[in-house]
């Protein structure tokens, strides 16, 4: 893929269909949109899935769909980011970039059913049942085609996808969200970074809007318009997602995770997991055992 210049990633004006490959210790991290859709399956890794109102976990396996200039981060696990940890992370994605095939594109009877996907401009989904095994076989069939025969895989693609829409599970809502300027880009990015490289302490207010140049209210208000959740909101519920990670994966009782997690109060923790998940910590744990057995 291109390089990222800041937020915008330049469409290239030339290619319709481009497969791209990630490979490495983790993920891109930076927030950042781009003019194409874009198909990615995660093949190895865990992570957060950010973009606009929506807070999710990817892991191996999964398979998201986004349309037109979708602000988004796949953001690995912290342990990924260790030196020498030795974890990898892999994804293929194909980017479709509409634009690059002329107004005359849209004219053509047997494709109007594509027309659909300019109604998915700034919304994301993941793929489920049929539709997600399917893409994840034809992942595979692409990998080694060129020329007229990865247009063909690519065509096949957005052939299921529009065939399958009832098995694309929508994940953020869109009104309000379509695109961000680059400035307000950048600064979101910047925004985000901090808070998940410092959601495992306690941190303030003053300190986030500090790091966005903007005064307490003037940051609340541009934080609020561009993910429809107060600051506050946004952290818990990330917090509590690492949380669940972590009593999944480990065995640690339950004030050590809130701890790790940057609670410094058990029954604050208690109650913003009760609140956002709808179970007790222990009655999660207990859950997720008896799924697993």
């Amino acid at each position: 893929m291109s390089k990222i210049i800041a937020f915008q990633i330049p469409k290239s004006q030339k290619e319709f269909i481009r497969f791209q490959q990630d490979r490495g210790s983790f993920f891109y991290d930076k927030l950042h949109q781009h003019p194409q859709l874009q198909l990615t399956v995660i093949l190895a890794g865990r992570g957060q899935f950010l973009s606009g109102d929506y807070m999710g976990r990817f892991e191996p396996g999964d398979v998201f769909f986004l349309g037109e200039n979708v602000p988004h981060v796949f953001r690995s696990d912290e342990e990924y980011f260790e030196e020498n940890s030795g974890l990898e992370i892999a994804g293929d994605t194909l980017f479709f970039d509409f634009q690059a095939m002329g107004n005359s594109f849209w004219e053509v009877e047997d494709l109007a059913a594509l027309r659909k996907f300019h109604a998915m401009k700034g919304a994301c989904y993941q793929l489920q049942g049929a539709t997600l095994t399917k893409i994840k076989q034809l992942f595979e069939e692409v990998q080694g085609a060129s020329g007229l025969f990865r247009f063909q895989k690519g065509m096949e693609m957005l052939a299921e996808l529009e065939a399958g829409m009832g098995e694309l599970v929508a994940l953020n809502q869109t009104e309000g969200l379509i695109g961000l300027k680059e400035k307000d880009g950048s600064r979101m990015d910047q925004i985000l970074r901090f808070i998940l490289e410092n959601k495992s302490r306690a941190f303030s207010l003053d300190e986030v809007a500090g790091v966005a140049h903007m005064s307490k209210e003037a940051f609340c208000r541009f934080f609020k318009l561009r993910t429809r959740k107060t600051f506050t909101q946004y952290v818990n519920q990330l917090r509590i997602s690492d949380a669940q990670k972590l009593l999944q994966e480990t065995e640690w009782n339950i004030s050590e995770i809130a701890f790790k997690v940057g609670y410094e109060n058990l029954s604050h923790f208690n109650r913003n997991f009760k609140s956002i998940v709808g179970k007790t910590p222990m009655e999660f744990r207990k859950g997720f055992v008896l799924e697993a057995d």
